[in-house]
């Protein structure tokens, strides 16, 4: 299967009078009123409350505002950049103020990555609700948006970035600015050619057919080219045969293939003149495979495809460590956002550390640090609000408790009003437990995971804790680490794989076992989660707030089965008489090792997967390694061209990782 992804490649520039998307638009009177503006205060704390006139931009993208002291300088963001809307008091700082401003009036905007909030207050009722379902409306369009207004509004952006006087045009220095902002190493000279090839009217300027002439020479992909034409008879077009043939051959499509083409050339060719001829051009090609239906992601692997009525000890479990946190543990801010936005990536267990606080309040921080404060029944608040708007399936408390009895009874109050029915109280159906109960079983259920009263002997060391219905076995004891006698990381867990880890791999098939990075890595860094679902662990925390290749490795694994937060172990890992030993996996039968070779290609994150080239590139050696087994059926193999080379057939379809590498592949796309 031929895998493309890259750059954004330019077809066609800006977003014209007859786009979908800006038609679609016209008619709303939200966003009209959004197009008048209107005066709001942003909100930073109690104390910085400021007035400022926020508008939406003719392009229906881009939002600016600014203040009356500033006069003429504004501040822009994009819709694109926003992930969603929440009304009310569902921030720190909103509740902060929460006796000045009615909720009605409050609002917040959710970019996405690491840039902070945006609270906001209208000056009424009916103008914040212009606001928020506007936005909606905005960020709903974005999402609907067809494969060339998704080009045509990125490459708007960058022109728009690049384009410092805003004159709509781009002058050589601005240019080099924008080579610089896209990560493109190139030398002056060889910049200055393709600047002077593409200003065709020789004014030392580019305008926009002229912009997108330069943008094409920049991103040229000679490999992608050279394809192109092996399946093209006169090397301008694919007819709707050679694209059946590519297909068949290149993609490994077998069912409906002459349909799949001809809606292939309907959906991403962008000549009506091609388009009439039943042909795809080079444009169109690019196109199709920047899509998700050109992703090496098998698209029937998007949704729930797994059995999800084996006990949760049979699963891999997407879990959180230090939730709270948004930065490093030792000063870092605490904040109710760390659980939402967790739970919003289909993160279904949360830590939550509890201490006392003051005026008979549990708080919530990294004990013993310069961490902020946060107030348990906030956090209790927000896992009510958002634990299941992404995911239906449960999800696990991991509360790390160091409160008095009184304030237990406190946290025991909050959630059980809090939470409701959501919260799991009682054995399901009044039954002994046999075995741990499913995923299918505890839908919609909220399950608190805390240690037993007292102190525990650490027989792990500190890092594995093994949970049946909610408790420590006496057998199998495991502490969380004690902040006086703190260990290295996963010491325990290294030690019990290599000397038994077939024993380990056997106990996990029966119970769960949690995994956490490290209390001396006061960056909140994170280590390769990979070696610990080898041995079977269920419940391997992470730092979300901590992006690098732990979490990309983790965001892989979990990308599948519908981002439930809940994927199958394989087979071998859940039989009661598992014998699978993580550090001598030869000794199993059927074992069949899988090579993946992944090649590097030029630009700021361009990637290949390539047979016809098998060295490895460098930069990406720690995600080849990390992988050590993978699943045919989630991600297309393919004999020939650019994707995912299996270098064995795969019997057995071994899964231990599942590719995380997918995740590689869609934060470029």
């Amino acid at each position: 299967m031929f895998a493309f992804t890259f750059l954004r490649t330019m077809l066609y520039f800006f977003i014209c009078d007859d786009c979908l998307f800006y038609t679609g638009s016209q008619g709303d009177d939200n966003l009209q009123a959004m197009l008048v503006g209107a005066m709001m205060r942003k909100i930073k704390s109690r104390n910085w409350k400021k007035q400022r006139y926020f508008k939406l931009e003719d392009d229906f993208m881009t939002i600016w505002y600014q203040s009356k002291k500033t006069g003429n300088i504004r501040s822009t963001f994009s819709v694109n950049d926003v992930e969603a809307v929440r009304e009310g008091h569902q921030s720190e700082v909103l509740l902060s103020i929460a006796d000045e401003f009615p909720p009605d009036r409050c609002f917040t905007l959710v970019f996405r990555g690491r840039r902070g909030n945006l609270d906001l207050v209208a000056e009424s009722a009916e103008e914040a609700q212009s606001w928020i379902w506007g936005m909606r409306k905005l960020i709903e369009n974005v999402e609907n948006m067809g494969e060339r207004e998704k080009l045509d509004q990125w490459i708007g952006e960058w022109f728009k970035k690049a384009d410092k006087n805003n004159d709509g045009r781009m002058n050589f220095k601005e240019v080099q600015d924008l080579l610089k902002m896209m990560n493109v190493d190139m030398n002056e000279h060889h910049a200055h050619h393709l600047f002077t090839m593409a200003d065709k009217s020789q004014s030392g300027t580019l305008e926009n057919d002229e912009f997108v002439l330069f943008y094409k020479m920049l991103t040229q992909r000679e490999d992608v080219l050279k394809v192109f034409q092996e399946y093209s008879v006169d090397g301008q077009k694919l007819s709707q045969s050679n694209l059946e043939d590519f297909l068949r051959e290149e993609q490994l499509e077998g069912d409906d293939i002459q349909l799949h083409a001809k809606q292939l050339i309907e959906c991403y060719e962008p000549s009506d003149k091609a388009k009439r001829m039943n042909a795809m051009t080079f444009d169109g090609f690019l196109m199709y495979l920047g899509s998700a239906e050109g992703s090496i992601f098998n698209p029937q692997r998007r949704g729930i495809f797994q059995d999800m009525t084996q006990p949760l000890c049979h699963y891999f479990i997407s879990s959180s460590h230090n939730t709270y946190l948004m930065e490093d543990q030792l000063r870092g801010q605490s904040s109710v956002e760390g659980y939402i936005r967790a739970l919003s990536r289909g993160c279904r267990c949360v830590e939550v550390d509890c201490w006392d606080g003051a005026n008979g309040e549990p708080i919530v921080y990294h004990g013993h640090t310069f961490t902020s404060k946060i107030l348990f029944k906030d956090v209790v608040s927000a896992v009510g609000n958002y634990a299941f708007k992404v995911s239906q399936y449960p999800v696990i408390l991991s509360i790390e408790n160091h409160c008095s009895v009184e304030q237990q009874r406190v946290m025991a109050h909050h959630l059980n009003h809090i939470l409701g029915d959501r919260l799991l109280k009682t054995i399901l159906d009044g039954k002994a437990l046999i075995r741990l109960p499913s995923p299918e079983d505890l839908k919609g259920k909220i399950l608190v995971k805390a240690k037993k009263d007292g102190g525990l002997e650490q027989s792990l060391s500190g890092m594995v804790e093994d949970s049946l219905n909610g408790e420590v076995s006496d057998e199998d004891e495991a502490a969380e680490i004690d902040e006086d006698h703190p260990h290295h990381e996963n010491e325990s867990v290294t030690f019990l794989m290599s000397v038994s880890g077939a024993e380990f791999v056997h106990h996990n098939s029966r119970q769960l076992s949690r995994v956490y990075p490290s209390g001396f890595r006061t960056d909140s860094s994170n280590f390769n989660p990979q070696e610990m679902w080898n041995a079977g662990c269920q419940i391997v925390a992470l730092n979300f707030q901590t992006a690098g290749e732990g979490m990309d490795v983790n965001d892989g694994l979990f990308s599948q089965n519908g981002c439930c937060g809940y994927v199958l172990k394989p087979s071998f890992m859940r039989e009661a008489d598992t014998r699978f030993d993580p550090e001598m996996p030869q000794t199993r039968d059927h074992y069949h090792p899988v090579v993946l070779t992944i090649q590097g290609c030029g630009g700021a994150g361009a990637v290949l997967l390539s047979q016809r080239d098998s060295t490895p590139s460098t930069g990406l050696q720690s995600i080849t390694e990390a992988i050590k087994h993978a699943h045919s059926d989630t991600y297309r193999r393919s004999p020939v061209t650019l994707c995912l080379w299996v270098e064995s057939k795969m019997q057995d379809k071994v899964s231990v990782c599942r590719l995380a590498v997918v995740h590689l592949l869609h934060i470029f796309q």
